[in-house]
């Protein structure tokens, strides 16, 4: 029976490749990730040449049974994301469930830790981390209302993550569930461009709408008591 690895992959920087992640990539049979575009930038950087597969969120299960087959032969498969923690509000983690489910204890499933955007946003917001709450990405259309509900009554700090196309939004039901929380909007982490904003939301909200670069990129946001 092969081996699972879930890797761990830089959130931007490429330099936060770990040892152990590199090693575990060069040594791999197979690398199983979301978008082969993607991970062949940070394989070129390091000159890895390892057969690749794509598996995202409307992958279909045959691809899945595929990627069992390949265990069950012996294979050594790396599972990694675009970036960051595969599995963590990603597709990894129903790839994962399915390789457990089919191959319960012959199958060996190791972390190889890393970056991971939520915890490094957590690091510098200020806020009290020592208990908080994971909330993924908010519904797109549905159930956003009672997604921010459910931020607003948290007796916990909140951290969760939001793209480029919808932060002006998150931010404006921010304020209006939430008009004097603290708030932390981390964006582009570990990148060329990182920027950290701390305030209220419709402070924040005012100096992203000042300037559309503001706007870009992939965002973290913590919600402190």
């Amino acid at each position: 029976m092969g081996t699972l690895y879930i890797v761990a992959t830089p959130i931007g920087n490429l330099k936060d490749l770990t040892q152990r992640a590199l090693e575990v990539l060069q040594g791999a049979d197979l690398i199983v990730c979301e978008d082969t575009r993607q991970t062949l930038k940070l394989l070129n950087h390091y000159d890895i040449r390892k057969p690749l597969i794509s598996y995202f969120q409307h992958s279909k299960l045959a691809k899945i049974e595929n990627i069992i087959d390949e265990l069950r032969q012996g294979k050594r498969i790396a599972l990694v994301t675009d970036a960051g923690t595969p599995g963590i509000s990603d597709p990894g983690g129903k790839l994962i469930e399915e390789v457990i489910r089919s191959l319960g204890d012959k199958i060996k499933v190791v972390p190889i830790p890393g970056a991971n955007a939520a915890i490094a946003a957590l690091s510098v917001s200020g806020i009290p981390s020592d208990k908080f709450l994971f909330f993924g990405f908010p519904p797109n259309k549905k159930g956003r209302e009672k997604y921010f509900g459910e931020v607003a009554e948290a007796k916990h700090t909140v951290v969760f993550y939001e793209s480029t196309h919808r932060i002006l939004k998150t931010l404006e039901q921010l304020k209006s569930v939430l008009p004097e929380r603290q708030i932390v909007v981390c964006r582009e982490l570990t990148k060329q461009f990182e920027s950290i904003y701390r305030g209220g939301a419709e402070e924040i909200l005012k100096i992203l709408e000042s300037d559309k670069n503001n706007q870009k990129g992939e965002f973290v946001i913590i919600v402190g008591r």
